[in-house]
């Protein structure tokens, strides 16, 4: 049997599923562009989608709920300078690609873009194969599908008693994208997306008092639901136990500047959010960001090296290409403190003269593109875990966080920890609740003092919302000291 190259692969199942059952061909996606750019434009392009998603969950030992939808359409894009226009239709046919290509052309003014030649001769983006096209919701049958469910909630309550209730879903995704530009390149790619979640409620009496805690875990990526073995599935729940039932012995957390030190993976989200925002092409280019004009500066305190990474296999916030058809890559943005550039799309990337990075990604065919984030991690140092903890005198420990908020112009942050822990003397004395982590995101960068070896990345949960839009990402760092934190508590 003789199989094709991958990249010829994906483009021919996405033209199968997005232009063949339309009566739609090579040639109407280029006679679309030529209506486009019959105005002068500097870019356009055409986004094809289809997007089936399906999702099951329980509750109080039963299934209570289960979810199955097909969203597909097209977005057409006219970019002239800095402005864009965009018009969407979830009809794909050749009358609603005219339409919509007559819609974006009115975006031409004189003398802020230029006549762009479209290609006659349509190429093929270079990608990579970072995970299987595979259909995950196939994976695994509705009877398979009822039955993890129900493992997970008999693995939850045979660890602990005080397990009062557990919640936990599982969604599966199959989402098919074809890219077509002005230049003549076309992209495609597969996407399968799963995720299993786990949420569990402990709860225990002491002196007539009843308390109540939360524990939360899970995770996924790019591949069929197979890979929710046992061992996985066990992994989750412990994490989603120990987090509810620590939280039952926390105590109410100290307040002050004092030095924190950070657990190694899901943590590495105050970095996305404090940093990796700061750093996206659009704010930059703006001069919005606390990051602006500060290329080849030092930014952060020395060891400190920020990635943003797209090509990791089978990670939640891969892509073997963007939503502008740019093939993925890894890109360094500070390297030992020092910075080295920023995340940026086809639009923000032209206008600063500067490469693109692979980071144009969009929530749908309905929504335009923007510099967005994919896995976004710190490497590792040379320290181990124990050492850097047993080196904080008084300070926190935080393993697990909730929610944040960042002000990208100030890079001032404010993070709430999920799960934490006093330290006095190198030593762990008790769990914390209520603990918030407030600063400024280049400041802490500054304020790194131990980096530790045990770089992770998160289990596969994250989502990353910016203007209205959400995309799954990855983050990751590893155990890390910053001094001088200021530290909300209820103590």
């Amino acid at each position: 049997m003789i199989s094709r190259e991958p990249t010829l692969e994906r483009l021919a199942q996405a033209e199968a599923l997005l232009l063949a059952p339309f009566g739609l061909s090579d040639a109407h996606l280029s006679a679309a562009l030529q209506t486009i750019a019959a105005h002068r434009i500097d870019d356009a392009d055409l986004y094809f989608q289809s997007t089936r998603h399906e999702g099951w969950s329980l509750e109080e030992g039963i299934v209570k709920s289960g979810s199955f939808s097909i969203d597909q359409g097209v977005g057409v894009r006219a970019v002239a300078g800095e402005k864009t226009a965009f018009a969407y239709s979830d009809d794909i046919s050749e009358a609603a690609l005219q339409d919509a290509a007559r819609t974006v052309r009115t975006i031409a003014a004189a003398g802020q873009s230029r006549r762009v030649k479209v290609g006659v001769k349509s190429t093929v983006s270079p990608s990579r194969v970072l995970y299987a096209p595979t259909d995950p919701i196939t994976t695994l049958d509705s009877t398979q599908k009822v039955a993890l469910l129900e493992k997970v909630e008999r693995l939850a309550r045979a660890k602990d008693p005080r397990i009062v209730q557990v919640m936990a879903g599982v969604a599966a995704e199959y989402d098919v994208v074809l890219v077509a530009r002005a230049d003549g390149t076309r992209a495609a790619d597969v996407r399968p997306l799963v995720r299993l979640s786990v949420t569990v409620i402990a709860e225990q009496t002491v002196g007539g008092v009843v308390r109540r805690e939360v524990g939360t875990g899970g995770g996924g990526g790019r591949f069929g639901l197979g890979y929710f073995r046992d061992a996985v599935i066990e992994a989750y729940v412990d994490q989603a136990v120990n987090a509810a039932l620590t939280n039952l012995e926390a105590r109410a957390a100290p307040a002050g500047a004092m030095s924190v030190v950070l657990g190694p993976g899901w943590p590495g989200v105050l970095l996305h959010e404090a940093i990796g925002h700061g750093l996206e092409g659009d704010f930059n280019r703006k001069g919005s960001s606390a990051f602006s004009g500060r290329i080849g500066q030092r930014v952060g305190a020395k060891g400190v090296t920020v990635l943003d990474d797209g090509t990791l296999p089978d990670r939640r916030g891969s892509l073997n290409v963007d939503d502008e058809g740019q093939a993925t890559q890894r890109t360094v943005l500070i390297e030992d403190g020092i910075l080295k550039g920023y995340i940026q799309d086809a639009l923000n990337a032209r206008l600063m003269g500067v490469k693109q990075t692979g980071n144009g990604r969009r929530e749908s065919y309905a929504h335009v593109p923007m510099p967005r984030m994919t896995n976004t991690y710190m490497l590792p140092g040379t320290l181990a875990k124990d050492e850097i903890v047993a080196g904080l005198k008084r300070g926190l420990y935080a393993t697990n966080f909730g929610g944040g908020q960042v002000d990208i112009t100030s890079g001032k942050f404010v993070f709430s920890t999920s799960e934490a822990f006093w330290v006095e003397n190198g030593k762990i004395q008790y769990p914390v609740k209520g603990a918030t982590l407030i600063g400024s995101g280049p400041d802490c960068l500054t304020r790194v003092s131990m980096i530790g070896n045990d770089l992770e990345l998160d289990t596969g949960v994250g989502s990353c919302g910016k203007e209205g839009q959400t995309v799954p990402v990855g983050v990751g760092q590893p155990t890390l000291r910053i001094d001088g934190l200021t530290v909300g508590g209820t103590a």
